[in-house]
């Protein structure tokens, strides 16, 4: 007998509600709501490229009707229901978590400490301590006052003064934290002034690590493979999570399901009983259109996402103009079930005008009068959060695919 097999539609459809993309966005972008809307989705990935709204907004966005980006400010300095850590990248998470990443601040600081170090030779070691004690000293502190800037113009992060590198490096193995940001940049303080009440809590036994990550990537996925639970934290290890999968299927916790893919292969993954039993009162996900992050959890795994949906991204901020096939930072858009194209923005603020400089239908797509109503709704909602007040579509921003 073989494996119980997922339909694509049905893996989309729970894919996407546990995304929080199945529902029409409600009001969840505020206070205790906006503290539930992180812990659902698991963390945020924060990212600094601002072409209509930083990655973090946009995420947020994309899901509640009223989130502004000082929602998430206010959330994370000041009600500190969430923390700043490092998943994959740099993220927004509950702080309900921090106790498990007690286990990645470890794992990094052993790991950075050898590779910076190999960057930075014997500065790198220098700066730590003298680091530490500035901030114990004077409070918190941002990397423009602490250390000295390399001569020349920056050419990026790679060049980095020794005092950012430890600042980084404190912050990624734990001893730091960030207490808040001006504008966009970190400004640091001991963890202990931080997070007083999350530091004091006692370390976790591995195993309990690697058992939360796992199952808790688990439920808010749906269903997966062990590649893709060690990779929604980035907290255990593949290994880690192939063993987890070989024990929870052992005594029942998991099942070994067969997803349909877009192209209709079938892909062994594993889920609960509790979730395939859930299947039967599945909602098809609402026909709201709406643009994505290029960061949003629902696409941040690329392969997962086209084999998924059939939808091929990257991002191509690092390509030459000249190379790149669709623009700088384009935006996904996601319709009921389907990611059907995807778009060039641009936001002028002084100007206050959104540029739509290109969209791109999938194959198979027309935006014809009704969606194209939908869309221009969605631009005048995303124009108001960009900080501008109209819309200024190209002559000829409607592409081939």
């Amino acid at each position: 007998m073989g494996l119980p097999v997922i339909d694509n539609a049905t893996a989309r459809a729970l894919f996407l509600e546990r995304h929080d993309l199945a529902k029409p966005r409600r009001r969840q972008g505020r206070g205790d709501a906006l503290a539930a809307l992180v812990e659902r989705l698991g963390f945020v990935q924060v990212d600094s490229v601002n072409t209509l709204a930083r990655a973090h907004d946009m995420i947020l966005f994309s899901r509640a009707t009223d989130y502004r980006p000082e929602s998430l400010r206010w959330l994370n300095d000041r009600m500190r229901a969430t923390f700043e850590g490092w998943t994959h990248d740099a993220a927004v998470i509950p702080a309900s978590s921090f106790p498990y990443w007690r286990l990645k601040f470890a794992r990094d600081q052993q790991r950075l400490r050898e590779k910076w170090a190999d960057w930075h030779g014997s500065e790198f070691h220098a700066e730590i301590d003298g680091v530490l004690d500035h901030i114990a000293a004077n409070g918190a502190t941002s990397s423009r006052e602490v250390g000295e800037a390399p001569a020349g113009k920056s050419t990026g992060w790679w060049d980095w003064k020794p005092s950012k590198t430890a600042l980084e490096y404190l912050w990624r193995s734990g001893r730091l934290s960030v207490c808040h940001r001006r504008g966009f940049q970190k400004v640091y303080d001991l963890t202990e002034r931080v997070l007083p009440e999350l530091v004091g809590l006692p370390d976790l036994p591995k195993h309990a690590v690697i058992e939360w990550a796992c199952a808790t990537a688990l439920d808010r996925l749906g269903f997966a493979t062990s590649g893709e639970l060690a990779a929604f934290f980035a907290l255990v290890t593949p290994n880690e999570a192939k063993d987890w999968v070989a024990a929870a299927s052992q005594d029942g916790r998991i099942e070994a399901v067969s997803v349909t893919m877009a192209d209709g292969q079938l892909r062994t993954s594993y889920m609960t009983p509790q979730m395939r039993a859930s299947l039967v009162n599945l909602a098809p996900p609402s026909r709201t259109l709406r643009l994505l992050s290029p960061f949003d959890p629902a696409i941040r795994d690329r392969n997962r996402a086209e084999r998924l949906f059939g939808f091929h991204y990257r991002i191509e901020i690092f390509v030459p103009a000249p190379k790149r096939r669709y623009g700088y930072y384009v935006f996904p858009i996601l319709e009921g079930d389907r990611l059907i194209g995807r778009v060039d923005l641009n936001a002028d603020r002084m100007a206050g005008i959104l540029h739509v400089t290109a969209l791109w239908p999938e194959t198979g797509v027309r935006f014809g009068r009704q969606r194209m109503v939908r869309l221009e709704g969605e631009l005048d909602r995303a124009a108001r959060f960009g900080g501008c007040d109209r819309v200024m579509l190209a002559r000829d921003f409607l592409r081939d695919g």
